[in-house]
C-alpha cells in the first residue's frame, strides 16, 4: 500500500517566520516605553537593552528560516510572502521610532533624511512592482547584492543607536547604508524599466 505523504500546512521555517513577526510588536512596545521614559527624563537601560535583544534576534533569525526552508525542501508561498513582511516591519519600525531629532537624550539618533530615503525606496519598489504587473502581467524582482548589503547596514545602524555607539562610527554606518540604498533603488528602477521595455518590444513584434 502506498503511503501518501502530506506536506504540513505550517512548515518549521514558516513557524520561525511567524515567530519573527510576533517579535516585531514586542520590539515596538519596548522601544516606545523606553522613548516615553526618556522624554520624561528617565533613561531605563533595561528597556533599551531588551529592545536591542529582540531586534537582533528577529534580524538574525532571518537567515535561519531561509536555511530551514531550503535544507528541508519546504519553500512555500506563505513563507515567501511572510518573510519580507517580517523584515520590512522590523526595519521600518526601528527606523521610524529612532528618528527623534527633538529628543537630544537619544544619541545618536537616525537622521530624518535617511529614514525618508529608505521609505521612499520601498514605496517606489511597491508602486513600480504594481505598475509592471498591470502592464506586463507578471513581475520579476531580482535580488541584488546592493539591496541585501543595504539592508545589513540599515540594521547595523539601528543596532548602533540602541547600543548608544559613538557618533563618528555611526555616521559611517549611515553614509554607507545611504549609498547602498540609493544604488539598489536605481537598480530596481532599471530592472522595472527593462521589463516594461521587453513587453513593449514583444507587443510591437506581434
Amino acid at each position: 500500500m502506498d503511503v501518501v505523504q502530506h506536506r504540513p500546512r505550517l512548515t518549521l521555517a514558516t513557524k520561525v517566520t511567524i515567530a519573527r513577526l510576533m517579535g516585531v510588536p514586542v520590539f515596538i512596545a519596548l522601544l516606545v516605553y523606553y522613548l516615553i521614559g526618556l522624554r520624561g527624563g528617565e533613561d531605563i537601560w533595561m528597556e533599551r537593552m531588551l529592545a536591542l535583544v529582540v531586534f537582533a534576534t528577529v534580524a538574525v533569525t532571518d537567515a535561519l528560516d531561509g536555511y530551514l526552508a531550503r535544507s528541508r525542501n519546504e519553500v512555500t508561498d506563505l513563507g515567501r510572502m511572510l518573510d519580507p513582511i517580517a523584515d520590512k516591519a522590523l526595519l521600518l519600525s526601528g527606523l521610524i521610532l529612532l528618528t527623534q531629532p527633538s529628543l537630544p537624550a537619544l544619541a545618536p539618533h537616525i537622521p530624518v533624511w535617511f529614514t525618508t530615503l529608505v521609505i521612499s525606496r520601498d514605496v517606489v519598489l511597491i508602486l513600480g512592482s504594481f505598475l509592471v504587473h498591470e502592464l506586463a502581467g507578471n513581475v520579476t524582482i531580482q535580488p541584488r547584492l546592493s539591496g541585501k548589503t543595504a539592508t545589513f547596514f540599515q540594521m547595523a545602524t539601528i543596532i548602533w543607536v540602541l547600543v548608544g555607539g559613538a557618533e563618528r562610527q555611526f555616521n559611517w554606518f549611515v553614509g554607507i547604508a545611504a549609498v547602498l540604498t540609493a544604488i539598489s533603488w536605481m537598480q530596481y528602477v532599471v530592472d522595472g524599466a527593462r521589463q516594461l521595455a521587453h513587453v513593449q518590444h514583444g507587443s510591437q513584434q506581434k
